[in-house]
C-alpha cells in the first residue's frame, strides 16, 4: 500500500511585466533567469504556471536554467480573484476599502475565480502519494500567491487580500504527512541584486 510523502511547494510571482502585461521587461527576464539559477540543485519535478504570457515566459526562462523539468500550464495556477468575502467577514475599519477594490472585478469573474481557487488547493497543496518527497514550482500571480499562503497558515479566507508578493521572489511551503502545513519562508529576494528587488510591490513597506 502506497504511503504519503512531503510536498515542498516553491511559489513565485512572474517577473516584471510590460505596462500592458503582454510580455516581460528586460528586468523581468533577468529576474526569471536568476530565480532559475537559484533553484539549480533543487530536485524540482514540475513547473506549474498560469496561461497568461508573463507567467508562461517566466516559467520557460526558469526552466532553461534547470535540467529537463517539464512545464505544465494550468488555469488553476493563473490570475484571478480567489475569494470574495462578505462585509461581515472583514474588519470594520478596512471593509469599505477592500470591497471597493473587489467591485472593480465583474461578478462572473469573481465566481469563476472561486472555482479555480478550489482547484488550486486540490492540485497544489497537501502531502503527495508515494514514498518520495516532491518539489514543485508554481509560477503564478499576486492574488494566488496570497491565497496559497493564507491557506497554509489556516487564516480566514478573506485574508489573501493585502498579502503582496514581489516579482520573482520565492516563497516555500511544506506539506508533511501528519503535520500542519509550514511556511518556510515568504517573499525572499536574496537571489536578486538590489536593482531587481521589490518590483510589483507597493512602495510604502519596502525595506
Amino acid at each position: 500500500m502506497a504511503g504519503t510523502a512531503t510536498r515542498y511547494l516553491y511559489l513565485t510571482r512572474h517577473g516584471e511585466a510590460s505596462p500592458v502585461e503582454s510580455e516581460l521587461t528586460e528586468n523581468g527576464r533577468r529576474q526569471a533567469v536568476l530565480l532559475g539559477r537559484r533553484l539549480r540543485g533543487v530536485p524540482v519535478s514540475v513547473i506549474h504556471h498560469g496561461p497568461l504570457p508573463r507567467a508562461g515566459q517566466t516559467a520557460r526562462l526558469i526552466g532553461e536554467q534547470l535540467d529537463g523539468v517539464p512545464l505544465r500550464v494550468s488555469e488553476a495556477a493563473g490570475d484571478y480573484i480567489p475569494y470574495t468575502p462578505r462585509r461581515a467577514e472583514l474588519p470594520p475599519e478596512s471593509a469599505d476599502h477592500l470591497l471597493r477594490f473587489l467591485d472593480l472585478f465583474p461578478v462572473e469573474e469573481r465566481e469563476r475565480g472561486e472555482t479555480l481557487a478550489g482547484e488550486a488547493l486540490d492540485l497544489l497543496t497537501g502531502p503527495v502519494e508515494g514514498d518520495e518527497d516532491r518539489h514543485e514550482l508554481v509560477v503564478t500571480h499576486n492574488f494566488l500567491a496570497g491565497w496559497l499562503v493564507r491557506a497554509a497558515q489556516d487564516a480566514p479566507q478573506w485574508r489573501w487580500l493585502a498579502l503582496n508578493h514581489c516579482n520573482a521572489a520565492l516563497t516555500v511551503i511544506r506539506y508533511a504527512p501528519g503535520r500542519p502545513s509550514a511556511l518556510l519562508f515568504f517573499n525572499d529576494m536574496s537571489h536578486l541584486p538590489a536593482e531587481l528587488r521589490w518590483t510589483g510591490f507597493p512602495a510604502e513597506p519596502r525595506v
